[in-house]
């Protein structure tokens, strides 16, 4: 029983996503009270029926009161979260018990960072998102809808399976020569060559990495580059598991089935009859000819529409990420498969990314200004703090004028921005007053829509790509590179590390995951609890009972980390849990302890593709260390309970140190 619903002011749906068990539910609620003989209503219209009294309840709340509720429960022990991005309402409901209010606001959280990665600045605008989220044509709307809902799925599976996506870090595959190896061909083969051949149609490689599932092999930027966030990464590999995902299960299934004493048996299948009896019927066959109910009939036909056509292989998606302080910078993403499991992904400049930027300068400057006239700044006060007007204006007349001679329309641009002057610099206008907000709102719809016209992933043309054969060229080259690794490398995406190697010095240690968050990278031994092989946790329910825990560990962690603790100690049952957040300078020298804020109950989740905390957490703390690099580590432990509680401390403090040289393995 869960759904995901975006909709804007006017109780129109932009997107949802719902399980099987809540469709049944609403088609049941929905469709009894239809007469006999009458259709149905439209499953998306029995969707806004029943969320249409929540999201105008909500709108008349944010005008009224200036406040909103941010969740609740019904008697039917359903729980609703909400949260408001600008002009988009994001509902998430949980009706089996199975999510929490916390997992449910993470998850709205994850969703609004990967329309972010997926249309950019595009997402500032509510007009302009309505039109991308809900296009008019139906097949496109259907299509999109289609992929936001499997990426949605792709997170939750991860979410649920993956270490990695549990403390949102990426994980690197531990094998330094091979991991140095690849960097060093990435630099000096592959990028080199690509980015010095004349087809690579302006296009510049960024950043170029390899992944073994959800692990990381090897990653390296360009030195032009900026850097690329643990947050952007993260938002990419949901991305790249969406286009290809791991088939864990089924390999685990297939080796089972080739080590398993079973004797093969053959099927060989009935010879075809001959032409003359082919023709004919069986007495239980179905006629040739039959009446079909027209319902039926249309809902078929329908499907058959719906089929997504195969996209062109060749193709880069169009993604937004985060450069050199600028958000939503235009990429274009290349994924290459290389096996099943591995794949290769290029990130290239596109031409005119410079726009963006500029575009970006505009926005925050009408932003600013938008702000400080709700808070009542008028006249010199509402633009204090900003450049110089003049020098901004100036600017921003040049921008147009070169954006129209790129066959860009300004048309719209340019009249709002001359009634934005008429009222703002002229004598007869209105001066800095409150009476510039609407135009400081169509100023921000038209530079959106500016930044649409070039960087809309329907704006890019075949001819705006790597040439097909560069990337084929691309593809053999590692392919060949590894080759030889690649058994090698699928095995080790399943069996990174183990707690084998770890037993002996920390006896009574169950599991550790830690964490460097000043790069967003992980270190844990592998929980495999789909697979049919025998590992140190056994399998099956122990492997699965193990797993458990450390999910509600971490989750546990988290919660008391938004409450401003940095240690939590606790014991369940016959297990003991400890976290640990700490501070060190860049030679690995423990910084004093702070007291870390805690956050608001409507505050994003604990996490980095939920508005990044820990970046946030370490430039709080920065503030007091500025001549100095600051570094931040987490350190989750399960120890069996009967561990005497200075023993297990002890065990702690040693492992973080004998994890902390291993995470300077040079992977980015």
């Amino acid at each position: 029983m869960k759904c995901l619903l975006v909709a804007n002011e006017s109780a129109e749906v932009l997107f949802y996503w719902t399980d099987t068990e809540f469709e049944q539910r609403i088609q049941e609620q929905y469709g009894v009270s239809q007469e006999e003989g009458e259709r149905p209503p439209a499953f998306e219209d029995s969707i806004n029926t029943l969320f249409a009294p929540i999201i105008i309840s909500c709108s008349t709340m944010v005008d009224r009161l200036g406040d909103n509720y941010t969740s609740f429960s019904t008697e039917n022990n359903h729980i609703y979260v909400l949260h408001q991005f600008d002009e988009c309402l994001y509902i998430a409901v949980n009706g089996d018990g199975e999510e929490t209010e916390e997992d449910l606001k993470r998850k709205i959280y994850v969703v609004k960072k990967l329309t972010d990665v997926m249309f950019g600045m595009v997402t500032l605008s509510g007009a302009l998102l309505r039109k991308e989220l809900r296009p008019q044509d139906t097949e496109q709307r259907n299509r999109l809808w289609k992929k936001l809902r499997s990426l949605l799925e792709t997170y939750s599976r991860l979410r649920e399976n993956d270490q990695s996506f549990l403390v949102e870090a990426v994980e690197r595959l531990i094998h330094p020569t091979l991991c140095e190896q690849c960097i060093e061909f990435l630099e000096r083969r592959l990028v080199q060559q690509i980015n010095s051949n004349m087809d690579r149609m302006g296009e510049e490689v960024l950043h170029a990495f390899i992944l073994v599932h959800t692990k990381l092999l090897a990653f390296y930027s360009s030195r032009n580059a900026s850097n690329l966030y643990p947050s952007d990464l993260l938002a990419l590999i949901i991305l790249v598991q969406d286009l290809y995902p791991s088939k864990i299960d089924l390999d685990d299934t297939s080796e089972e089935l080739e080590s398993s004493s079973v004797p093969d048996v053959f099927y060989t299948p009935e010879p075809s009859p001959p032409e003359r009896e082919s023709v004919r019927l069986r007495d239980d066959s179905p006629p040739v000819f039959q009446f079909v109910d027209p319902d039926v009939q249309m809902a078929e036909d329908s499907l058959q529409t719906l089929e997504v056509p195969t996209p062109d292989p060749s193709a880069p998606s169009r993604v937004f990420l985060e450069a050199k302080e600028y958000p939503m910078i235009p990429h274009s993403m290349y994924c290459l498969p290389l096996w099943p499991g591995i794949t290769l992904v290029l990130l290239t400049k596109i031409p005119n990314s410079n726009v963006a930027v500029s575009v970006y300068y505009y926005l925050e400057a009408f932003v600013k200004l938008e702000k400080r006239l709700c808070d009542g700044h008028e006249g010199a006060a509402a633009i204090r703090g900003q450049p110089s007007v003049q020098e901004q204006r100036s600017r921003l007349e040049k921008s147009i004028k070169t954006w129209a001679s790129m066959d860009i329309q300004t048309l719209q641009l340019q009249n709002v921005w001359t009634d934005f002057k008429n009222k703002a610099f002229s004598r007869s206008g209105c001066g800095f007053t409150r009476e510039l907000l609407p135009s400081c709102r169509n100023m921000k719809t038209q530079l959106c829509g500016v930044y649409k016209q070039f960087f809309a992933a329907e704006c890019m043309g075949s001819s705006q790509r790597l040439a097909p054969h560069l990337q084929e060229r691309a593809l053999s080259m590692v392919q060949e590179k590894l080759m030889d690794w690649k058994d090698f490398l699928l095995v080790k995406s399943k069996r990174n590390i183990t707690m084998v190697s770890y037993l002996e010095e920390f006896p009574g240690l169950i599991h550790f995951i830690y964490v460097d968050r000043s790069n967003g990278q992980m270190i844990a031994p592998s929980l495999n609890v789909t697979d049919r092989t025998v590992s140190e946790l056994g399998k099956g329910p122990l492997a699965d009972f193990v797993k458990n825990k450390v999910w509600s560990l971490v989750t546990t962690a988290q919660r008391y980390l938004q409450k401003g603790y940095a240690t939590v100690t606790l014991r369940d049952g016959d297990y003991f849990f400890c976290y640990f957040l700490w501070f060190e300078n860049e030679t690995g020298y423990k910084l004093e302890v702070i007291d870390i804020p805690s956050s608001t109950d409507d505050a994003a989740p604990v996490g980095m593709l939920t508005c990044d905390y820990y970046r946030k957490l370490l430039r709080y703390y920065s503030k007091k260390h500025q001549n100095e690099v600051v570094k931040c580590y987490e350190l989750f432990t399960v120890h069996l309970g009967v561990i005497p509680n200075e023993y297990i401390l002890q065990h702690c403090s040693q492992l973080a140190r004998k994890l902390w040289e291993p995470s300077r393995i040079p992977l980015l």
